[in-house]
């Protein structure tokens, strides 16, 4: 009898949970049976973000980028990347009848015969100022709050290889509609390319299909603006937000911060709120200033002709630069060597430029790393006064950039302020060169007396203004007490101090090496302010609590109306 039950219960239907009946609710059930993905955006949903306005750079940058594959997507339906010769016979009635091609008869009929054309070229043409701008200043966030350091070496690299596609991808987009501006940059870019030793003419035949200006290079620019180079950023952004929820939020240092958490608000529903209704501002204002301001218009420069070249034509902004660092080279570096012609006057501030100058950037974290010797995690990040050596060679760095985008100017200043072009020019040579080297020390000058004023801050308080006489005669400020919350991000921050190899027992190149390391340890950290210890604050209080004048004082001036110290006179220089 109990074999044939048993029997019967083991053929029993099992009980099952019932699905949810149709709806959103139906679907990601389904959706979570067979694929799993339930517990990944449980995780995702729970991940917290801190809570502080640097953070929307970045956020700037990812929502621009959403907008230029919108409107670029839309632009693609009636762009025609050819250079093939065409008469125009559209709405803008100057250009009727002349000879262009057909990349650029179909741009002006984007910008006057398409409903909506010129809003989205503009649209899409400042979208794209506002990403390549976004992620400068995201990466100077970066920079100088150290949030490059470990595990985010690999993010700081595709972040540099972000900014150096966004510079390419910008240029072959305003390349694209064949207008005598963009088609002089074109030249220009020609001129650059030959320029290269031994390789040059190989590499301009094969790229232009034979001699300048051919009929290949609008097709291939617009092959690589629309998929080669989006698909490699979208790769590089996917894989910078995967290691970003990998590795966490960094934060700014404060109370109950470590390198262990992340204070802030979950992805759900606080922050995705938060990012969704930003990014509607973000776009908004884009078409605001798309609508009011124009830019790029090209029906003002003409279709472009090799035998012309527009009057004081300049690449955007963020091509400035290498524009600059070309009209800077003196003409005296061509020189002929092997049978060669070798325009150094030209080459290295036109194609070498590039790879050098974002190659620098790119290994940074690991010349710092090596410097500080600091192998470890870093998940809270430095004030950029906490950091004055870093800050100072940010802050080069930016003058450095300056200098090379405005000296792209030189000509139209020269014109402007009534002054020799030569003049200006060597102002700028000389600038280039010292003028990273004073700002190195005016920055790192500043940071240390910033640290040295917050030392003095924690320790004495804030200055009240409120003058306090003794029965003596003698005068006094009293100074508030800082508040804990600023207290903590004012002396939150580590003391480090050079970590200097030990070289007994070293010989040869390792001897040479340590040396060398221990003297950029030196440079690195040698000025460096330490924080208030809780020695240093605890004698602070006590000399307060305790100053049998300073009491009095106090007594006599009613203290119960202010709580804090007094300081000044002889008293106070008796101290220091």
């Amino acid at each position: 009898m109990s074999t044939a039950a048993s029997a019967r219960d083991s053929h029993a239907p099992t009980t099952q949970r019932q699905d949810p009946k149709g709806g959103l609710a139906g679907v990601s059930n389904w959706i979570d049976e067979r694929s799993g993905a339930a517990k990944g955006v449980r995780f995702l949903m729970k991940k917290v973000f801190p809570d502080h306005w640097s953070f929307m750079l970045g956020e700037v940058a990812l929502y621009s980028f959403i907008i230029l594959l919108i409107t670029g997507t839309f632009l693609t339906f009636w762009f025609v990347p050819s250079m093939g010769h065409t008469t125009y016979n559209g709405s803008y009635v100057p250009l009727q009848g002349i000879q262009m091609s057909e990349a650029f008869a179909s741009t002006l009929d984007i910008s006057f015969d398409i409903r909506g054309g010129l809003l989205i070229r503009q649209l899409h043409h400042w979208a794209a100022l506002l990403f390549v701008v976004s992620i400068m200043m995201h990466m100077f966030r970066v920079f100088f709050t150290g949030a490059f350091r470990k595990p985010r070496e690999i993010n700081w690299v595709i972040g540099t290889l972000l900014f150096m596609l966004a510079i390419i991808e910008g240029f072959m987009g305003y390349s694209l509609p064949d207008d005598l501006l963009s088609g002089t940059g074109i030249r220009a870019m020609q001129g650059f390319i030959l320029s290269t030793p031994i390789v040059g003419t190989y590499i301009s035949y094969g790229l232009f299909g034979g001699g300048f200006p051919g009929e290949m290079i609008i097709p291939r620019f617009y092959s690589l603006h629309i998929l080669l180079i989006p698909a490699i950023m979208v790769a590089l952004l996917a894989a910078h937000l995967i290691l970003l929820v990998v590795h966490k939020h960094t934060q700014y240092p404060g109370p109950g911060r470590t390198d262990k958490n992340v204070v802030g608000f979950p992805l759900m529903p606080v922050y995705m709120a938060k990012a969704g209704g930003f990014f509607f501002i973000v776009f908004g204002i884009t078409a605001l200033i798309s609508s009011l301001v124009g830019i790029n218009a090209i029906w003002a420069y003409g279709p472009y002709e090799p035998t012309q070249v527009t009057a004081g034509s300049q690449p955007d902004w963020y091509m400035g630069f290498a524009d600059g660092a070309l009209r800077l080279l003196p003409g005296f570096l061509e020189f002929v060597a092997l049978g060669h012609t070798w325009s150094m006057n030209i080459f290295p501030g036109s194609i070498a430029l590039l790879p050098i100058f974002f190659g620098m950037i790119a290994i940074y974290p690991w010349i710092e790393n090596w410097v500080t010797g600091d192998k470890r995690e870093h998940h809270v990040l430095d004030r950029p006064r906490n950091a004055p050596t870093r800050t100072a060679i940010g802050m080069g760095f930016a003058v450095f950039y300056a200098v090379l985008m405005f000296a792209a100017g030189n000509d139209i200043m020269a014109i402007k302020l009534h002054m020799s072009i030569n003049d200006i020019t060597y102002l700028f040579r000389f600038l280039v060169i010292f003028g990273p080297i004073i700002a190195f020390w005016v920055t790192k000058r500043i940071c240390l007396s910033l640290q040295r004023h917050d030392r003095d801050l924690v320790l004495h308080g804030r200055e009240s203004g409120r003058i306090v006489r003794t029965p003596e005669g003698r005068f006094f400020e009293a100074h508030e007490e800082v508040d804990e919350f600023t207290r903590w991000r004012l002396v939150g921050y580590e003391a480090q101090a050079p970590s200097n190899i030990d070289t007994s027992g070293l010989e040869g190149k390792e001897l040479k090496k340590a040396k060398r390391r221990n003297r950029w340890t030196n440079f690195y950290f040698r000025d460096r302010i330490a924080p208030v210890t809780p020695a240093e604050l605890e004698a602070a209080h006590h000399h307060g609590d305790h100053d049998e004048l300073e009491a009095a004082v106090l007594e006599d001036a009613k203290s119960d109306e202010f709580v804090g110290e007094l300081h000044g006179g002889s008293e106070e220089t008796g101290q220091r």
